[in-house]
């Protein structure tokens, strides 16, 4: 029996059936496809076998299998798995850790710290009262309102990341300001819901907008190549429909498959209002806090215009503000440990999904995927195709590297089997972003959310999974039959 109270004898069991599949998998021979695959690669200055990229899937699959399976948590597989990719030398140190140095891993755990500032200086408070006074009176109002807002901010924040440095401030506030905390176990009461209903309204916010994520942009460029011109206004047009359908029934759908415990609340909008007449009028440090906020609102709206205006450059200087102004503190940063755990898994996954790419592992998936719509008829293979790019994502923690790896592939085989080319593309790109939630890291703007301690990670893959299910279909059937009306 263990010795750790906290680890129970099924967990054990758990654990050493993930090592027993990692070790099945590592033994397996290398896929002859994939061999011939990468043998047929350019020279480059990577130096790499068939063998290393297959033992580099076999431990970021175990990874992420240990991680579903609920036999340890995320940051304890993650340091694991990189420990063995190391070790074994399928992936030197320098490989391994090269996540660590990405900025924009930075300004997810720098949002976190400035999401504390925003809570201590009581801005967040006020904000959270003022939202449940408004749409408080039931739980499922308080979601429609935050995707709502996200949506409404999302044209003029060309990082989803970014957004959710704005957006999760104030989910944590409302929930925290709904005694629904993670600290007393009461996380599911409110603050739950809260946080997935955000996490998957960032699926479709994105989708909604040409700017409002990084690779949307990138992938309307490389469209071009195949003569389809992607405008802000085209793009829409063509997502409103089904992002409209989406909006009202995600919120339902998680109310059903994830439910707080807590799902009408009469009286809030009363309890809010006394509770602002007790703040008082705004604060020293509100005023601040907001001044702050909104200035690195407005900077890194401005950096899609200048990019010498790094957005986590941005964040550090807020940051720095608030603890200039004792907002934030040395002693609050020593009670962050979460936003430290989060920076190691995430960059450790990252560098993984990176280097599966560089070694040709998804490369080799995505011709996999041409062969398979070869002699089917255009809508057949359009469906495949998409529903493969969407379940693809599990290997890929970052929207924008799918994207550059594989967009160019699956348009060429689609318009290979005679899919339009137009509809093709543009359903590639929104798939891009509503098959985000699909794991935990699927997109770095999750990663605040699963950090916060509300979501479970084995929560998202079950729950993410329903919700990427629903967005693909909504867009695959709604989307599709309006797209085919207005191109």
């Amino acid at each position: 029996m263990s010795h750790h109270p906290q680890k129970t004898l099924k967990q054990h069991h758990l654990q050493l059936i993930v090592i027993l599949f990692g070790l099945i998998l590592w033994f397996l021979p290398v896929p002859s496809g994939l061999e011939n695959y990468i043998n047929t690669l350019p020279a480059s200055e990577l130096e790499f076998s068939p063998q290393t990229a297959w033992h580099l899937f076999a431990i970021f699959i175990t990874v992420i299998f240990a991680v579903i399976l609920n036999s340890m948590p995320i940051f304890t597989a993650a340091i694991l798995g990189v420990s063995a990719a190391i070790l074994t030398s399928t992936l030197t140190a320098k490989q391994a850790f090269s996540g660590f140095a990405e900025d924009w891993i930075l300004l997810i755990i720098v949002a976190f710290l400035i999401a504390r500032g925003v809570i201590k200086s009581g801005l967040g408070k006020r904000i959270a009262f003022l939202i449940i006074r408004k749409f408080g009176k039931t739980s499922l109002g308080l979601s429609y309102s935050i995707i709502a807002a996200d949506m409404f901010i999302a044209p003029a924040f060309p990082s989803n990341t970014a957004r959710s440095g704005v957006l999760f401030p104030i989910v944590n506030a409302l929930a925290a300001d709904s005694d629904s905390k993670v600290s007393d176990g009461t996380r599911k009461k409110l603050g739950s819901y809260l946080m997935m209903s955000s996490m998957a309204g960032l699926t479709i916010s994105s989708s909604l907008w040409l700017t409002a994520m990084a690779a949307n942009p990138a992938g309307a460029k490389m469209a071009r190549e195949f003569g389809v011109d992607i405008t802000y206004g085209s793009w829409a047009i063509a997502a409103s429909v089904p992002v409209l359908v989406l909006y009202f029934l995600l919120p339902r759908l998680l109310l059903k498959i994830y439910p707080p415990e807590v799902k009408e609340t009469p009286d809030a909008p009363q309890i809010a209002q006394d509770a602002l007449d007790t703040m008082g009028p705004v604060h020293k440090n509100e005023w601040i806090m907001a001044a702050v906020f909104i200035g690195m609102v407005a900077l890194w709206i401005a950096s899609s215009f200048y990019p010498a205006l790094n957005k986590t450059a941005v964040a550090f200087l807020g940051l720095g503000i608030l603890m200039l102004a004792n907002i934030f503190t040395m002693k609050d940063l020593s009670g962050e440990g979460q936003a430290l755990g989060t920076l190691v898994w995430f960059a450790i996954l990252y560098s993984m999904s990176v280097y599966l790419n560089k070694f040709g592992f998804m490369g080799w998936v995505g011709d996999n995927a041409a062969t398979m719509v070869e002699g089917l008829s255009w809508p057949v293979a359009y469906v495949l195709l998409i529903i493969s790019y969407v379940l693809i994502h599990y290997f890929f923690v970052s929207q924008t590297a799918q994207m550059l790896a594989l967009f160019t592939v699956f348009l060429g085989v689609a318009v290979g089997a005679g899919v339009p080319t137009e509809l093709m593309a543009m359903m590639l790109l929104f798939a891009t972003n509503f098959n985000a939630i699909i794991t935990p890291q699927g997109s770095s703007a999750n990663v605040i959310y699963v950090g916060s301690g509300y979501l479970e990670p084995r929560e998202v893959y079950r729950v993410g999974g329903i919700v990427t299910l629903v967005n693909t279909i909504v867009f695959l059937t709604v989307g599709t039959a309006w797209m085919m009306l207005i191109l």
